[in-house]
């Protein structure tokens, strides 16, 4: 089966081709228009915006001032809306859209976003645009002329870009945390209190355990260096004078043992052998019958 196309060809008329040439020439003029103007804002932008100057440069300042209509409207916009200043919008239906980069404008493609690593440029340049609304508010207010705010905040940008280029630190390995240890029941009452004061500390002891300060001590015996009966019997008579007995830490006898011990004084509590008999008496006695 044969497939003709056919392709027909007609020529323009002199008067299309001249409004062709004609329409070109305007858009070169006004290019060229354009371009002057720009030459014209760059060369005057260390006068009009010197701290955005100071920033992202003369050139992609102009830029900027020119699209935004002049410094007085930029000096009103929020961060986000200079960001995609310049975007150029490019139709690509029925194109893969993977390569294309939303929001990026001249601040994007300026050079201190460009010399940082691909993956943070965007970061970058969300940075600069919010620096970039600061200075064109310092700039519409006439204010550091010298461009010394500009420089401020571009030596801001560039720390804080070095900070994001820095190795992450070193993860060390942290131990586990200690354990929650459940709060133990303590028993309480009148039978505990009186436990703990029948164990406690008599006075003598804790005099026992008592050293006076700058006191050569004598050893109470030869085999056992060292020891001492602390402040026991340090008194200015120099008797050995026991300490005044606290009744609660006082050595008590339960009452089934003084019970006991009351029927053993009754019943039989005495023997023969503890009386006191003379050395010829005996326990053997005799009867008639034998």
């Amino acid at each position: 089966m044969d497939v003709r196309v056919a392709i027909f060809i007609k020529l323009l008329t002199e008067k299309e081709l001249a409004e062709i040439n004609e329409a070109c020439d305007m858009a070169t003029e006004l290019n060229n228009f354009k371009s002057k103007i720009y030459e014209y804002v760059e060369s005057r932008m260390a006068f009009i915006a010197p701290n955005i100057t100071a920033i992202v440069g003369a050139s992609t300042a102009a830029k900027i001032l020119g699209v935004a209509g002049g410094l007085s409207k930029l000096a009103k916009m929020p961060a986000c809306n200079i960001l995609p200043l310049g975007q150029q919008k490019k139709t690509l239906s029925g194109f893969s859209q993977a390569t294309a980069l939303p929001h990026t404008g001249f601040i994007y493609f300026s050079s201190i976003v460009q010399d940082t690593p691909p993956e943070l440029r965007y970061k970058a340049a969300k940075l600069v645009s919010t620096k970039i609304t600061l200075a064109a508010r310092v700039d519409a207010c006439h204010e550091s002329t010298d461009g010394s705010i500009g420089r401020m905040l571009r030596e801001s940008i560039e720390k804080k870009l070095d900070k994001m280029q820095e190795p992450p630190p070193v993860k060390f390995v942290k131990p586990l945390p200690k354990p929650i240890e459940q709060s133990r029941k303590k028993r309480g009452g009148k039978r505990v209190r009186k436990m703990k004061e029948r164990y406690a500390m008599t006075e003598f002891r804790k005099n026992a355990n008592r050293l006076n300060f700058a006191d050569i001590e004598d050893d109470a015996y030869q085999e056992d260096l060292g020891y001492s009966r602390g402040t026991i019997g340090k008194s200015s008579t120099g008797r050995v004078r026991l300490p005044q007995i606290d009744e609660k830490t006082k050595v008590r006898i339960s009452k089934t043992l003084q019970k006991n011990l009351q029927k053993q004084q009754q019943y039989g509590g005495a023997t023969s052998i503890r009386r006191q008999v003379s050395g010829t008496a005996s326990s053997v006695a005799f009867t008639p019958l034998q």
